[in-house]
């Protein structure tokens, strides 16, 4: 507070004449100012304001184009990143059901190999047999 409105302060607090019809008045005065300085500057601005406000509002709509394609792109990342995942699952699915038929082949190759071998090896034990029997035959003969 500097001294000048100090003093100012003090004389109105300080003066005998001022009666409330004076302060009332005073105030009004102040409040019509006010008033009047306001719609001034909201005059001025509205004159000046004409073109800047028409800039704002063409800012305003670019940064509003702006975050709808930001959001656009979002989406769209969002929906390629559901659709990789998926397919993803789907090559799994498909690696997985070609792993399980490969197994299922070599086991059922390992099968055949398994009963081939035994079918030759039966095979052989037969003439062996035979072979066997065909020596003690000879063998008895002589």
């Amino acid at each position: 507070m500097t001294g000048r409105h100090f003093r100012q302060d003090a004389d109105l607090r300080n003066s005998k004449d001022n009666d409330l019809a004076d302060r009332r008045s005073t105030a009004s005065g102040a409040r019509a100012a006010l008033l009047e300085a306001f719609r001034a500057t909201r005059e001025a601005a509205e004159r000046t304001g004409g073109p800047r406000h028409e800039e704002r509002l063409a800012i305003a709509a670019a940064r509003a184009e702006r975050h709808a394609e930001r959001d656009r792109i979002k989406l769209e990342a969002r929906q390629l990143a559901q659709e990789q995942k998926r397919l993803d699952a789907e090559a799994a699915q498909l690696q997985t059901a070609a792993n399980v038929a490969a197994r299922a082949k070599a086991e059922a190759r390992a099968r055949s190999d398994n009963m081939v071998a035994r079918v030759v090896k039966d095979e052989a034990a037969r003439k062996a047999e035979r072979d066997r029997r065909y020596a003690s035959r000879k063998a008895r003969q002589r």
